[in-house]
């Protein structure tokens, strides 16, 4: 969902987009020195926020291109020794993608299940590990249904078994406290544009100590440690620094006021909607992503009723989509819960009345809806829908 950028991340890049538009990577000019001196700043901010060395922190275009790296990168380079790799059913696209492929190449991939509650069984992925694992790859805070899984334990079992950890930490990032030595991460993905900076950059970290080798996916120049190569766009990786720092001073105070808001919006709801499920844990989670099925309603229908929302309010965001979702299958959700399920973000620039208007426009819609509904009418008549065999026309 489009979250809008803080006005300080633009202020801090808007001098590297206009006055110094010099490559970071040519030291012969002042112009360079500039932006070099520019990037290595961004660059310790962006390790400041998740208690890294500033060495370990590579700059790529997103999390999408960073979690491609730390997956492929690192099978690739153990490969002669290794050819295990351990995820989760309930990843990002672009991480199942990746561990696709890598079946493709021949290395074998466990997709671990998630509980109802949406997280991992430490015991299923202590189970999983075999002699010749190289990865596991755990997302911290899953971007369908807001839960944050057990990271620090996660991170406990696979240093025991000397087994790098990966978590795509797109959505906790600056949101939640990370501390990649804290919880034993040895690799990270970030993402810009969700923590308020600009699309199209993101950063990934890479433990120096014990030393995570990777195979690099970009060959070149050699910038980025010979990582990823490729000249770092300076404006780009100013704006994410910035948005890390802003982050860090904002992240007890966002995310007071977004429970709080999130609180609010799931309590409305429920007081006055009956037959409402959220999906994930309720203790274990990131309280920014609501994931919310309506019984008897097409999400779809839900979805086009609340567009207004998503353009007059821009920040209270919702979504939905056709197919149903991976990961509430993996959660178990009815498949007719999983087509009616409603995602909600709020962020930093949610407000009350965005909240309130949401929340307003949800209820009056889904009742709307319901009493269009047949089955809604069967279920208030007492019919166990369950129970019904329905014919094929």
């Amino acid at each position: 969902a489009g979250v809008p950028q803080d006005p300080r991340v633009l202020d801090s890049m808007l001098p590297y987009l206009t006055a110094y538009y010099g490559n970071p990577h040519s030291r012969t000019h002042a112009y360079g020195w500039e932006s070099e001196a520019a990037m290595e700043k961004a660059r310790r901010q962006v390790a400041d926020l998740i208690g890294a060395d500033s060495r370990e922190i590579i700059f790529t275009s997103g999390a999408t291109e960073s979690n491609n790296m730390a997956i492929k990168g690192v099978a690739r380079f153990y490969k002669s020794r290794k050819k295990h790799i351990i995820t989760t059913q309930t990843e990002h696209k672009c991480v199942l993608d990746s561990c696709r492929s890598l079946e493709g190449e021949g290395f074998q991939v466990t997709y671990l299940p998630v509980k109802r509650n949406g997280l991992i069984d430490l015991k299923e992925l202590e189970a999983a590990l075999q002699p010749d694992t190289s990865l596991v790859s755990v997302m911290t805070v899953n971007n369908e249904i807001g839960v944050k899984q057990p990271v620090h334990d996660i991170g406990e079992i696979c240093r025991a078994h000397k087994v790098f950890f990966h978590t795509d930490a797109a959505q906790a990032i600056g949101k939640i406290p990370m501390d990649v030595n804290n919880m034993k991460i040895d690799l990270m993905s970030i993402s810009g544009h969700k923590i308020y900076g600009p699309k199209g950059v993101g950063a990934i970290y890479v433990r120096r100590r014990p030393r995570v080798r990777l195979e690099p996916l970009q060959s070149g120049g050699g910038q980025e440690r010979g990582l990823r190569s490729g000249t770092v766009p300076t404006p780009l990786a100013v704006g994410l620094g910035a948005a890390c720092e802003v982050a860090q001073q904002e992240m007890e105070y966002d995310h007071k006021r977004i429970s709080q808001l999130a609180e609010r919006l799931v309590t409305k709801i429920m007081s006055e909607v009956p037959d409402v499920v959220m999906n994930g844990d309720r203790e274990h989670r990131y309280p920014g992503c609501i994931n919310l099925s309506f019984a008897y309603v097409e999400g779809e229908s839900l979805l086009m009723a609340l567009k207004d929302v998503a353009l007059s309010s821009g920040s209270a965001c919702t979504s939905a989509s056709l197919e149903p979702s991976y990961v509430l299958r993996a959660i178990g959700t009815d498949e007719d819960l999983a087509h009616s399920s409603i995602r909600f973000g709020i962020g930093r620039f949610t407000t009350e009345e965005e909240v309130d208007y949401t929340v307003q426009k949800c209820i009056q819609h889904v009742k709307r809806l319901r009493e269009m509904s047949p089955l809604w009418e069967m279920v208030q008549d007492g019919i166990d829908l369950k129970s019904i065999k329905w014919t094929q026309h």
